[in-house]
């Protein structure tokens, strides 16, 4: 039975993507970083579900090593956790930027760096990167979490080269506003991180927090994501990116399309 390793389960894309994959007879190892998460990931109903925090070495290769014992081998890992810190760029401390790479970024890339000696003595495997639409196009108070995913992308296409003469799949996913606790999780990083009262973009940040609960145009539900992560585990070639929602697929074409000038007045409109 295939196997997938799946990290940040304890809510939103992480928990569905868990849940729909379960359903779909595939061997399901989530993981979160709170003891509390991997209770209620056992109770509905998922044994293996284990205590991982990406910015833990040793955690991640307890967790390579488990599912290795159990099975054998290791078919595909989803680097699915992250969050966003907004904020403009001159109101963000370089520690709190930091913070937004050690788990965007350097959890993701220890995860990956410890799975591929597994993937290739067992000669194949499928990495899966949780990018964004955030990773193609940039928007006004997100350079925290743009720099992270721009980060992902960079690593990912790199990692593809390297592994090109190997059956092991390194896959980027790029997701736009889909159903989850990121927003709200988000506006929690701003009111910590960020001394609102004596920014210039108090106003906006204000008005931010005062929408922060209103619909998002393009808006999906989990499913989308999981539907997607499900036909990466079915093939034996899977694409190296993915665009999820209807704003990907609009705002990846404007990257690819338009000129930067023309671009920035979009996004500025938008953000």
């Amino acid at each position: 039975m295939t196997n997938i390793i799946i990290t940040g389960c304890s809510t939103g894309i992480g928990l569905e993507t868990a849940i729909y994959l379960s359903d779909k007879f595939i061997k399901v190892y989530p993981t979160a970083r709170d003891q509390e998460d991997v209770q209620m990931l056992k109770d509905l109903g998922f044994e293996h579900a284990m205590l991982l925090d990406v910015n833990k070495p040793e955690m991640i290769t307890s967790v390579i090593n488990r599912v290795v014992e159990i099975d054998g081998h290791l078919d595909v890992w989803f680097n699915n956790a992250g969050f966003g810190q907004p904020g403009a760029i001159e109101d963000v401390t370089t520690d709190v930027l930091r913070e937004q790479f050690e788990t965007n970024v350097f959890g993701l890339h220890e995860c990956t760096r410890q799975i591929i000696p597994v993937m290739r003595e067992q000669g194949h495997g499928k990495i899966i990167q949780h990018s964004s639409v955030l990773g193609l196009i940039s928007l006004f108070g997100r350079g925290s979490y743009n720099a992270s995913k721009y980060a992902i992308e960079g690593l990912t296409d790199t990692l593809r080269l390297e592994l090109s003469d190997t059956k092991i799949f390194p896959v980027l996913l790029n997701t736009g506003p889909i159903t989850s606790h990121f927003r709200e999780n988000a506006v929690k990083k701003l009111e910590e991180n960020i001394d609102i009262d004596h920014s210039i973009f108090k106003e906006r940040y204000l008005k931010n927090l005062k929408n922060a609960h209103k619909k998002v145009p393009f808006n999906e539900e989990a499913e989308a994501v999981a539907s997607v992560v499900h036909k990466i585990i079915l093939s034996d070639k899977p694409k190296p990116r993915y665009y999820i929602t209807k704003a990907t697929y609009l705002l990846g074409f404007f990257k690819r399309t338009l000129s930067t000038s023309l671009l920035d007045k979009i996004l500025i409109k938008l953000s």
